[in-house]
């Protein structure tokens, strides 16, 4: 019999991501802080907090199969954030046109009755298109991504603010790589399919 699996994430795209496998799963907030460590690079940083997120849930679920996810975009080296409103999203697009946007997104698989943990980082590239000052004022206006890191829901009308998009796994852009948890889950012994 399989280990219950446990979403360790409040990520309402997290939930709809995992979801698509028709497993039976449970969810919690983990409770961590997501600061940056000095000098962290942003995979480093996407990879440690996923850890950490699955971690968490582990007094909580003793003898469960935990995933913890985060994302981080980084532009020019700096990391970008969910921009919270309308002023802080404008300026994220604005600094993306025309340019590549990194997205670093991990996932972990913990089994917190034996410790072992399961880790996997996809990197997406995202090209922008170059961008008008109207195209991201209507954007932002129809769509309203201010809690997506980078300003944008690519499952949406944000695939119009795009030239190209570089990844092995397309859900990893928007939250959780389904690809490389289902390889995590097999090896766990949960058969997806």
């Amino acid at each position: 019999m399989p280990k219950p699996l446990v979403l360790a994430s409040t990520s309402l795209y997290r939930r709809q991501l995992l979801e698509r496998l028709a497993i039976p799963y449970t969810c919690m907030a983990p409770d961590i802080d997501e600061s940056p460590l000095p000098q962290e690079l942003p995979d480093q940083l996407s990879a440690r907090l996923a850890d950490a997120k699955a971690r968490a849930a582990a007094t909580k679920f003793p003898a469960h199969l935990i995933i913890g996810s985060d994302q981080v975009a980084s532009l020019d080296g700096q990391f970008i954030g969910k921009p919270g409103n309308f002023e802080r999203a404008s300026r994220q697009l604005r600094a993306a046109s025309g340019s590549t946007v990194t997205f670093f997104t991990s996932v972990a698989l913990y089994d917190s009755e034996t410790g072992h943990c399961q880790q996997h980082t996809d990197t997406t590239r995202v090209l922008f298109r170059e961008l008008g000052e109207t195209q991201i004022r209507n954007y932002l206006l129809r769509e309203e991504p201010y809690g997506c890191a980078g300003s944008f829901k690519v499952e949406g009308l944000g695939i119009a603010l795009f030239e190209r998009i570089e990844s092995d796994d397309p859900s990893a852009l928007i939250g959780l790589p389904l690809i490389a948890l289902c390889t995590m889950l097999r090896a766990a012994g949960i058969a997806v399919l």
